[in-house]
């Protein structure tokens, strides 16, 4: 049979650890499909400097639109990264009648809906694997292996960046701004390191795990997102005492008002799995009502776990290239017109329970008097620590992990305990989930 013809944009770190993969296994993979994946054509910023493919064998140029116009090429991978030109270069491969495969997480979250539509109507298939955990093949797990389930929650460590961080801050007692430019100098973060650490790029993540778990449509603008930047060694170390583990976790929740799609430092019972995964390594916890919970783990980036998922998708885009089009697994895995309508929850309806850290005036009293405001925001305490004051110190830190309740009760409770002359500076909340 003819190959099938590759259009690779980008040959940065994902494009070259694709190159590489399909140039390795080619043969495994034919195996597989009963084809051969053949690149033909591929774009980069610097062509000289590139010297994976074979420029006899492979057209090479600096422009990624001669990639998507090039008539020879069955299936356009973008691994471009960002918005733009990203965006207009995938429509454009889909107008010319390519399939496309992504690792690209913003564009997916941002415009997948406008993308999967124009895919729609030209009969092509998009797929985007590696735009979520790197090498894990979560997407096919939840759009396939668990296509029986209702999903009921999913919670993942969908970046590696900020696990690193909390894993080294835990481990070694540092705070967050040193271990930070460490992951900086390794290559772990980015200069501009927001995207990492303030949840942004989980949110892009998880926005698609939503959208997969529960058939609603990509809605990042809804997705709430808090960062790392604020978490402290003594909020470490206090809650290991308490028996959990601070990790930043992307939770999307089906619950009877809506959905929940939320990105934050949580703290989690260090007994859970996924509570010990650490390092710049992934997790995805999948709660479904018929096969229970299960646990999807490994590299959730660098060249070739990403090209792991890169190449899954066109040999999964191969096998299909011949079936007719509602013969295939849809793209966001529920039927385009069976799209749900199910609301997404505003942060302050969200139901969690909660792990907070006061400083406290040392006298009698003052625990009284924040233990009846709880009771008249309906919220029960858990667990109280209060430690003992240092020398001519006269305020002490308290730490009261809470019950579940809605986070405008929450809100509202914190609110009154700051105006207390007892307490003195802003209370830490941390957000705490069980995963049970």
């Amino acid at each position: 049979m003819q190959p099938v013809k590759i259009g690779l944009m980008g040959l940065g770190t994902v494009g070259g650890g694709t190159a590489s993969v399909l140039l390795r296994n080619g043969e495994e993979i034919s195996r597989r499909v009963g084809r051969c994946l053949e690149i033909v054509h591929a774009a980069a910023r610097e062509i000289d400097s590139q010297t994976i493919l074979d420029a006899s064998k492979v057209k090479l140029t600096d422009n990624a639109e001669d990639v998507v116009n090039d008539p020879d090429v069955d299936i356009v991978v973008e691994l471009i990264g960002g918005y733009s030109p990203a965006r207009e270069l995938v429509l454009k491969a889909i107008e010319n009648g390519k399939h496309v495969v992504t690792a690209n997480k913003a564009l997916i979250a941002i415009h997948g809906s406008e993308i999967f539509k124009a895919a729609q109507e030209k009969g092509v298939i998009v797929a985007y694997e590696a735009a979520v955990a790197g090498g894990i093949p979560i997407i096919k797990a939840i759009r396939e292996g668990l296509a029986a389930n209702q999903i009921e929650w999913v919670a993942g460590i969908i970046n590696g960046t900020g696990n690193f961080i909390l894993t080294e801050m835990r481990d070694k007692g540092r705070d967050f701004n040193d271990v930070l430019k460490e992951a900086q100098a390794l290559g772990y973060a980015e200069a501009d390191p927001t995207f990492d650490v303030e949840g942004i790029d989980a949110a892009h993540k998880l926005t698609i795990l939503a959208s997969l778990s529960f058939g609603i449509e990509l809605q990042f603008d809804k997705t709430f997102t808090e960062g790392i930047s604020k978490i402290t060694p003594e909020d470490v170390v206090y809650a290991e005492e308490l028996g959990y583990r601070i990790k930043h976790l992307g939770i999307a929740r089906k619950t009877d008002k809506g959905i929940e799609m939320r990105v934050h430092p949580t703290l989690i019972p260090e007994r859970r799995l996924i509570a010990n995964v650490d390092g710049v390594m992934n997790a995805v916890l999948v709660k479904a009502d018929a096969v229970g919970p299960t646990l999807y783990y490994g590299a959730g980036a660098g060249a070739e776990p990403t090209a792991s998922a890169v190449v899954a998708d066109l040999i999964d885009v191969a096998r299909a290239m011949g079936s007719d089009q509602e013969n295939r697994v849809a793209m966001l895995g529920y039927q385009p017109d069976a799209i749900s309508n199910l609301p997404v929850l505003a942060h302050d309806a969200f139901e969690t329970a909660y792990y907070l850290r006061l400083l406290a005036e040392d006298r009698p009293g003052v625990l009284a008097d924040v233990t009846r405001i709880f009771a008249d925001h309906d919220i029960s305490i858990e667990a109280v620590i209060q430690k003992e004051p240092q020398k001519d110190q006269t305020r002490v830190p308290l730490i009261l992990l809470t019950s579940r309740v809605i986070e405008k009760n929450m809100n509202g409770a914190i609110s009154e305990i700051q105006n207390l002359d007892s307490i003195e500076g802003e209370i830490t909340k941390i957000r705490m989930e069980h995963l049970g």
